[in-house]
């Protein structure tokens, strides 16, 4: 059975979903004795039980990139593809929307040029400079967000057209006035219920409170997981890197959403 586009939890109506998780875990848990968690299949409610059995399967396995899984009790895209494999949640490897590919295609450009900060840790260097002039703001600040604008104003430049993204190096700023432009928003719990709502080429938003943020692009999307080209980042996934690097973050620890400009 295929990811059903929502998070799957205590109180769960569809039979068919519950039939099928419960005959996948009492597969996965193969417990035996008096402390065994045995379910019904043919029981169609997913109770405190059955949450049980989630968690303990959480406990014992990993995501596809090694990682634990998150011992919730409930089944996202991550736990599914563990129970049911890679296959059968969402994945999207190609940009639908020329322009968007374009842009992106300068993100990776940069990614695999190495563009990093010079000197170390200091927010400047040619390319970084550059970003943050394009966006209209002093070099020495945060870049992460005037990278993505530049990507997309090259593009732009490339193609004769106006730059449709809000022009801007806050990250929140253009969350904030992003469908003013024409964008669609995704909202971060929308996008973890349902990773389809995700695409290739478009902006994702990070929230660290104290109106501080980090952004980039998503590449690919592989269920639980985005792999992103981003800047003023390093293998830490933090916002105050030195470069622009290709990352695998989890879909969830987008916590703002996703800018989707798709047709603008």
């Amino acid at each position: 059975m295929r990811y059903p586009g929502r998070v799957i939890k205590m109180g769960e109506a569809d039979p068919r979903i519950v039939r099928a998780l419960k005959t996948a875990l009492n597969k996965a848990l193969v417990l035996r004795g008096g402390e065994a968690i045995v379910l019904d299949p043919d029981n169609p409610h997913f109770g405190p039980r059955m949450k049980q059995a989630v968690q303990l399967f959480q406990a014992r396995h990993v995501d596809e990139h090694g990682q634990p899984l998150k011992i919730d009790g409930e089944v996202g895209a991550l736990t599914w593809a563990a129970l049911f494999g890679r296959e059968r949640v969402p994945q999207a490897h190609e940009v639908t929307d020329p322009f968007l590919a374009a842009v992106l295609a300068h993100a990776g450009a940069a990614a695999d040029a190495g563009v990093r900060e010079q000197p170390r840790n200091s927010n400047r260097g040619p390319e970084v400079d550059e970003y943050l002039r394009r966006a209209g703001v002093a070099p020495g600040l945060a870049w992460c967000c005037a990278f993505t604008y530049w990507c997309f104003d090259e593009a732009a430049r490339d193609a004769g057209r106006a730059n449709p993204m809000v022009r801007t190096a806050g990250c929140l700023n253009h969350w904030n006035r992003a469908e003013r432009h024409g964008a669609r928003r995704i909202p971060a719990r929308a996008a973890i219920d349902d990773p389809r709502r995700v695409r290739p080429g478009m902006v994702f938003i990070m929230d660290f409170g104290g109106g501080l943020g980090h952004t980039g692009f998503v590449e690919r999307v592989e269920g639980g997981h985005i792999h992103t080209i981003e800047g003023n980042t390093d293998a830490s996934q933090g916002r105050e890197g030195g470069g622009v690097y290709r990352l695998a973050r989890r879909l969830a620890s987008v916590n703002k959403g996703f800018i989707d400009y798709a047709g603008v």
